[in-house]
């Protein structure tokens, strides 16, 4: 028989040594994995936070957090999704297929100052918008988003490609499990707008008449639930400003006899006369329209057809940023324009809400295709407006679900 001395009369150096091995032990016991290291995030969501992909009842304060005040934070778990796992990814947004070898940019999630914003659930989105239409009206920049939340959904259900014009301009795709409709519907202006065509060429020049509304968006407009209405970049040319009585005004432009008012203004009229023509729609069922703000590019060194590149791989810090900057303008007038749609909304039991990305976007140069976006037709130039896939883009979905929840509920 091995006869243990009483612990009192163990030396003290003993006595400490066998007080860490029982502290230690038992560690081992109770924790699931204690040697996974604990992120920045995670140590947030640990002691602080709720379920990062809850949507239960939110407290008083939660609903009155700004989601879009915030930083990038570093986050493990990564993209919910791959560009394997992904088959509808468009080409020049698979930056992994063109050869990009960094995968820092993915591992990094919005975090609002005051809450939490919950992971994007594709599970739980299907059965919110079950037997509902949603469609994204915008550019090229909102069929990437449409193309982001395409992805993310394809992981509870595989969609069917229902149609496809001839330009892949109008896509749209079906859930049949969920009889939910997901579509584009793309515009260059919302307004109407051509193209001059001068000695059988295409000029780059355009005429925008801001008292008429594209028709190619607003055919469709009465059979969606839901609208995500967007645009911007195309502003950023030689455009002719006309109402009814004709030419009023112009962007980029060097005519002694017309006023150049600047891109900010001929968006402004162009969202004014969209937001109207929605609020204004007897036909139409939708009940709640999000606009999502303007999409900052990252051109350094140079404009896109002046050799500038996007090759960072990390965001910026809120101290980097410039918020007086023309994108921040852009921001901003559109906010404007949503609020006067709102109260206008308001008297027909129609909402409107904003996806405020401008700020969360401004921070994140490193999620462009940069050279690796596969153009035969533009070798050499630089993307520097569009945003990868699986990147920074797919927290659109979680503001996108998050706003949405809000407004529905």
């Amino acid at each position: 028989m091995i006869i243990m001395p009483k612990l009192g009369k163990l030396p003290p150096f003993f006595l400490s040594c066998l007080l860490l091995t029982i502290i230690f032990i038992v560690f081992i016991l109770c924790s699931p994995n204690p040697f996974n290291p604990i992120s920045k995030s995670d140590l947030h969501q640990t002691l602080a936070l709720p379920n990062s992909t809850s949507h239960g009842d939110d407290d008083d304060e939660t609903l009155k957090c700004d989601l879009f005040k915030g930083e990038w934070v570093p986050d493990l778990q990564g993209s919910l999704y791959t560009n394997w796992s992904c088959s509808t990814i468009p080409t020049s947004k698979n930056c992994f297929h063109h050869g990009r070898k960094d995968t820092e940019f993915l591992k990094w999630r919005w975090k609002p100052h005051q809450c939490q914003l919950p992971r994007f659930d594709p599970k739980t989105f299907l059965e919110f918008v079950q037997g509902k239409k949603l469609g994204f009206i915008g550019d090229s920049v909102a069929r990437n988003h449409m193309d982001s939340l395409l992805c993310l959904l394809s992981m509870v259900e595989t969609p069917v490609d229902h149609y496809k014009d001839s330009e892949d301009r109008k896509r749209v795709w079906y859930f049949p499990g969920h009889d939910f409709t997901l579509m584009i519907l793309w515009t260059k202006f919302l307004v109407d707008g051509e193209e001059r065509v001068i000695n059988g060429s295409a000029s780059g020049i355009f005429d925008l008449h801001l008292h008429k509304i594209d028709k190619k968006w607003t055919t469709d407009l009465p059979v969606l639930d839901y609208i995500i209405i967007s645009d911007a970049h195309w502003f950023f040319r030689t455009i002719y400003l006309h109402n009814d009585t004709g030419v009023v005004g112009c962007v980029y432009c060097d005519h002694p006899n017309v006023t150049d008012f600047g891109v900010g203004f001929a968006l402004r009229m162009a969202f004014r006369s969209a937001l109207n023509h929605i609020n204004r729609c007897r036909e139409c069922k939708a009940r709640v329209t999000l606009v999502r703000t303007f999409s900052p590019a990252h051109f350094e060194n140079g404009t896109w057809d002046t050799g500038g590149i996007c090759n960072r791989t990390s965001p910026l810090s809120e101290r980097e940023i410039k918020l007086t900057s023309n994108e921040w303008e852009l921001r901003s007038l559109q906010m404007d324009e949503i609020e006067k749609a709102n109260i206008e909304g308001n008297k027909k039991g129609t909402k409107f809400a904003a996806l405020d990305v401008t700020k969360a976007m401004l921070m994140r140069p490193d999620g462009h295709p940069g050279e690796l976006w596969g153009n035969k037709w533009m070798n050499g130039y630089n993307d520097c407006v569009h945003w990868c896939l699986p990147g920074p883009i797919d927290a659109w979905n979680d503001f996108l679900f998050e706003v949405l929840r809000r407004k529905v509920t």
